[in-house]
């Protein structure tokens, strides 16, 4: 059934338009969505503790507005675990450590799994020893890395955490694809909303482009080069010629190349040079996932007085639109309430084959 169903989501594998943007779309309750996923991954053969968890996160990111890493992408999952990148019943092995500091094989199990793990263990770490740093080798794809920052700020807690990825951004002054897009997440606990920055390392990345191209629009702003070399804002001849622009030009092709360099010599994993070029072999990537515990350092109430000053400094005065200056994680929060209000936006041929598969016998 799984191979059929992989069969079935061929033409749908890379798809990540934005569900609520597309005619072919309906509303689910959150729990509906969860449910469902939660039967779909038993079935599949997940562990029932752990297919709950993977079902809650994939569901959490379709919620959140993240389509191109929720729901959408989930047809790309099953054809990664039918094709035996992603072992689903690994584990991740801790295999080093010293003190706050602890490398880990991922195991090649699922990469969102994994991911909530290491940063679940970072957060312990950083209960214990203010700080927690964990390294992953060998695990991959995470699905919506800002899960993760959101994570650590639900339980009080800096977090920031990052990946690398194949080879899909040229370094600055060259042509061929070098860099990684490596997304990058930093967030801040606030009880006012917290602030998480969820960010690639080109300007704009490949499930947004994915996206613009679902809907057949243009990048508002030049978003990498075609195969010609040009800059263009055609999200088809960026996604074909894997030349994004870096953001900040060499600032971001720069920070591209730390973030892979980091990520490989704390965990003792793949660079991005040895991560095959192909979105459904990227497997064994890298990450680093890291808990900071401001209460370890100020007890009293000063981190939440000190967050809300300065976001409420950047939001005002208004834009120029007239509205408040949106903060990162701001936007997610919206589509957060409006989407449990009215229900989940859901690919209606990929919802109709997961509840297929959720009612296999």
């Amino acid at each position: 059934m799984l191979t059929l169903l992989v069969g079935r989501f061929a033409a749908a594998c890379g798809m990540s338009r934005p569900a609520n943007q597309n005619a072919a779309t309906l509303r689910v309750p959150y729990e509906e969505l969860e449910s469902t996923l939660d039967r779909a991954f038993v079935k599949i053969g997940f562990d029932p503790v752990r297919a709950k968890l993977c079902a809650r996160l994939f569901a959490e990111t379709t919620r959140d507005g993240v389509y191109s890493h929720g729901l959408n992408r989930f047809p790309r999952f099953l054809a990664t675990i039918e094709n035996g990148l992603v072992d689903i019943h690994a584990r991740p092995e801790r295999v080093a450590a010293c003190c706050a500091l602890e490398r880990w094989d991922g195991k090649q199990g699922p990469g969102n799994l994994n991911a909530h793990d290491s940063m679940a263990r970072a957060i312990a770490l950083a209960r214990e020893s203010g700080v927690g740093c964990i390294a992953l080798a060998n695990t991959n794809h995470w699905m919506r890395g800002g899960t993760y920052g959101w994570q650590a700020a639900d339980a009080g807690f800096i977090g920031v955490c990052w990946t690398n990825t194949l080879a899909n951004v040229p370094p600055w002054g060259a042509s061929d694809p070098r860099l990684g897009n490596n997304p990058l997440v930093i967030a801040v606990p606030r009880p006012g909303g917290h602030v998480v920055l969820d960010m690639a390392i080109s300007q704009f990345s490949y499930g947004a482009l994915a996206s613009y191209r679902a809907r057949g629009e243009s990048l508002p702003v030049d978003g990498g080069y075609d195969s010609e070399g040009r800059l263009s804002r055609d999200p088809a001849a960026i996604e074909a010629s894997s030349r994004g622009l870096p953001i900040g030009y060499w600032k971001g092709s720069g920070l591209s190349l730390l973030l892979d360099m980091i990520a490989t010599l704390l965990s003792g994993g793949l660079s991005t040079v040895q991560i095959p070029r192909d979105s459904l072999k990227e497997g064994r990537v890298s990450q680093v996932f890291l808990a900071f515990n401001l209460a370890a350092l100020d007890p009293g109430d000063f981190p939440a007085r000190m967050a809300d000053e300065i976001v409420r400094f950047v939001q005002l005065p208004p834009g120029s639109s007239g509205e408040r200056v949106r903060t990162p994680g701001a936007k997610t929060l919206a589509l957060r309430a409006e989407n449990l209000r009215l229900g989940v936006p859901v690919d209606s041929a990929i919802w109709r084959d997961i509840q297929a598969l959720s009612r296999v016998s």
